[in-house]
């Protein structure tokens, strides 16, 4: 039996408006090398200059997962050739990262935790962008001097779950923090593996293979299923050490599987020394005092969702899980009504309408305007099923809840003296079936139920009709 050993590496683009080291902007999307200058190419006699809101975002980080963040810390040279980078070197924190020694709490659905160690988050810039079109490759520097955190874990995940778990904690709090907006599909939330397998029981750590640059959750698991699957078989073979051996690998999504890149380079390779031409980068007692404060947190609006709600671990887990789901639901229970409906109609209905490019955050259906819906079910104006009928009409058409009730004439009719006569009156044409209801057969009890709601169009109060065919069938 083995045991898979997973540490992972996470490049997160932090949302300043200009870059790390120019006043060039880092928007997404603009025409090719546009957003560049001097500095941000590379050419001779341009320096780099600290953009100091990527300190104020690091210590925010460095909070959120209660790390040590160092006042002082200082910028290396890792010297490297390849097309998106024109400078032929990174600049980055090796010896002195900004953040040090965190932890972060994942949990499974059982509710029990765990807790992953993480090494430093240090500040770097980011390269450009290739682009591969047939025979032709080309460069987009745009992004080139983008700042990035990357935040390097310890080896302390033993399966593809864990990772998973961790990644998901870990862009959610990037998101709660709005310190980056986390896009994989943008490549500002950017994910390398290290995975190994030893022999359970064993402590060493035998060799790493990384696999770069994956844009997916589910791509992530399925590389690290896939690579795991490799190695073992190896090992099985007899031909571990003449087959695995540490390098940068691919996943290929369309083969399934992982594939060979480049053999990875140690840190001598990269011929690190003090960059000669930035300062030491401080943050102040006032900065760390002022960005200390950070906002509430997935963790601990789970805990308050919890005791204020009266919600359990798994439902308030849901809700917490993005920053945008959770300002929903708060919205909607602003309008006074259960968290359980609140949930159901959050998670289930609205969100199983939500098709295309729709989401949470821009969906025609705002949270005051569910929570308005989920109101007028719980005061009785109208049914569950009422209230889909007006959530679809409400997904096409920009119209207040209340009106769309009455447009579609979808009220509730708890008028006692109505319902009654509605009752007396299938009661009356299905005398056969009371008589067999009061013999025993008191399945027949639903057909009484669904002959009203039939005869009434479906307005009748379910609860009125309930409590009325009782009394009257004894």
């Amino acid at each position: 039996m083995f045991e898979v050993v997973i540490g992972l590496e996470v490049h997160v683009q932090l949302n300043t408006k200009t870059k790390l080291f120019c006043s060039c902007p880092t928007s997404f999307n603009h025409v090719q090398n546009t957003n560049t200058c001097p500095t941000c190419l590379a050419l001779p006699g341009a320096l780099p200059v600290l953009n100091k809101e990527v300190l104020h975002k690091s210590i925010m980080l460095g909070t959120a997962i209660g790390a040590r963040i160092n006042q002082t810390s200082y910028f290396d040279r890792k010297s490297y050739f390849y097309p998106d980078s024109p400078s032929a070197y990174q600049i980055t924190q090796l010896y002195t990262p900004i953040v040090e020694h965190g932890v972060l709490r994942i949990d499974f659905e059982d509710s029990s935790h765990k807790t992953i160690r993480i090494n430093r988050a240090h500040i770097e810039a980011d390269a450009g962008k290739n682009i591969h079109d047939g025979d032709i490759s080309k460069v987009d520097l745009n992004r080139a001097g983008t700042p990035l955190l990357e935040i390097v874990s310890e080896p302390d995940m033993r399966s593809a779950e864990e990772a998973i778990l961790y990644l998901k904690k870990l862009h959610s709090i990037i998101r709660y923090l709005d310190i980056g907006d986390a896009n994989m599909q943008e490549g500002s939330f950017r994910v390398d593996v290290n995975v190994s397998i030893r022999p359970k029981g064993d402590e060493k750590l035998y060799t790493r293979v990384e696999i770069k640059n994956i844009n997916s959750f589910k791509f992530i698991q399925k590389a690290i299923e896939l690579e795991v699957a490799r190695q073992v078989e190896a090992w099985e073979d007899g031909v571990y050490a003449k087959e695995i051996c540490q390098e940068t690998r691919l996943f290929d999504q369309t083969k399934q599987e992982t594939r060979s890149m480049r053999g990875k380079e140690e840190a001598a390779d990269y011929r690190y020394f003090p960059e000669p031409d930035l300062l030491k980068a401080v943050v102040s007692d006032e900065m760390l005092e002022k960005f200390s404060v950070i906002p509430e947190l997935p963790d601990q609006k789970m805990a308050r969702f919890i005791k204020d709600y009266g919600m359990n671990d798994y439902s308030a887990s849901v809700v917490t899980s993005a920053v945008e789901m959770a300002h929903f639901f708060e919205t909607m229970m602003q309008e006074g009504i259960t968290a359980k409906n609140a949930l159901t109609w959050l998670t289930t209905e609205l969100q199983g309408r939500l098709k295309g490019e729709m989401n949470i955050t821009n969906s025609p259906v705002d949270a005051k305007k569910l929570g308005a819906l989920v109101k007028r079910i719980e005061d009785g104006t109208i049914s569950g099923k009422a209230a889909k009928e007006v959530l679809d009409y409400l997904m096409e058409n920009a119209d207040d809840v209340d009106s769309v009730i009455q447009k579609l004439g979808l009220k509730q009719v708890s008028d006692i003296g109505a319902i009654e006569a509605i009752c007396d009156a299938v009661i009356a044409a299905n005398g056969d079936k009371a008589e067999q209801y009061r013999g025993g057969k008191d399945k027949l009890f639903g057909f009484f139920v669904g002959q009203v709601m039939k005869e009434s169009k479906g307005s009748a109060n379910p609860q009125t009709v309930n409590e009325l065919l009782k009394a009257k069938l004894g």
